[in-house]
């Protein structure tokens, strides 16, 4: 059996130099490629995606209570019990209980999970996807439908719709009503907000703003087939102003999507291009959320 030598003073010494210097090493280097790095995450735009990155970071702290202690004392144990060691403690007859430790082993954890319920529990109600955001300006509405493999966004106010980029003005509650039109998946705007599923035959909501304008990737978080790697899209905030003269421009192209122009659009495709509708047929989004429901009369919904 390999026996280690126990180590000399300035053998120690060094030991823990070099480990002091991979450490602060290994540190520099994460730090560096954070800075480098767009974490979307944790680079929030607005206040729903600030209130989830701060309950991930808190979270990420909180468990240091338990994971900073457990991996020291596990290499307290290991070096303390090696079999280099020339001054053990073999025997220990009456250790098998000690009150002060088992009470702060026990006391920690109940603790944290004391702590986490609460947080859990306020959380998920202030993060409620269906609570409309707080604002002095107008709320708009956008409807979202997860298709194979692109998503489509109509705007029932504009009369108009796009595929894979939407855009909103800035510091104004947006509510999107999500559904899909094939594979369940799921809305994503990581900067902005959570995600939330979309399945056919079920509208969801989830309500999200921007701070100030920028350009924000979005995406799908479940995967729905080949063309999954390829669902994204680019989500744009912009002034009140640039934004209605968006809306100007839309209008001006030449497609218009009826129901007849969405069943081709709806078939599979992948890598689809931003494409821009300057009209929609009425009731849409409603006829695709109902199309799989036998009847949409048992629900007192009656569409044209």
């Amino acid at each position: 059996m390999l026996r280690l030598r126990k180590l000399s003073k300035n053998e120690r010494a060094g030991l823990w130099l070099l480990v002091s210097i991979v450490i602060i090493v290994a540190i520099c280097v994460l730090g560096l490629y954070l800075h480098h790095t767009t974490i979307a995450i944790l680079q929030p735009r607005g206040p729903v995606a600030r209130q989830e990155r701060n309950l991930i970071v808190f979270a990420a702290l909180l468990s240091l209570v338990v994971v900073l202690p457990v991996f020291s004392l596990t290499i307290y144990i290991v070096w303390k019990y090696r079999e280099g060691n020339s001054r053990p403690r073999l025997y220990s007859p009456d250790w098998d209980h000690n009150p002060v430790l088992e009470t702060f082993w026990w006391l920690i954890p109940t603790l944290l999970i004391i702590i986490l319920s609460v947080v859990t529990w306020r959380s998920s109600h202030s993060l409620d996807p269906y609570k409309p955001l707080s604002s002095s300006n107008k709320p708009m509405t956008i409807q979202v439908l997860a298709l194979n493999w692109k998503w489509l966004f109509i705007y029932p106010s504009q009369h108009i719709a796009t595929v894979n980029y939407v855009e909103f003005p800035a510091n104004t509650p947006v509510t999107f009503q999500v559904s899909a039109d094939g594979p369940m998946n799921s809305f994503w705007i990581p900067q902005l907000s959570g995600q939330i599923y979309a399945m056919s035959g079920m509208s969801t909501e989830i309500h999200m703003s921007a701070d100030s304008t920028g350009i924000y990737q979005g995406r799908s978080a479940n995967i729905s087939g080949e063309g999954f790697a390829g669902m994204h899209f680019t989500a744009r905030s912009d002034s009140l102003v640039t934004f209605d003269g968006w809306v100007q421009f839309v209008k001006q192209s030449p497609r218009h999507l009826s129901m007849t122009d969405y069943t081709a659009l709806a078939q599979p495709s992948q890598n689809n291009p931003i494409t821009y509708y300057s009209s929609v047929d009425n009731y849409l989004y409603d006829k695709v959320v109902l199309k799989t429901t036998p009847d949409a009369n048992t629900f007192g919904v009656n569409l044209p």
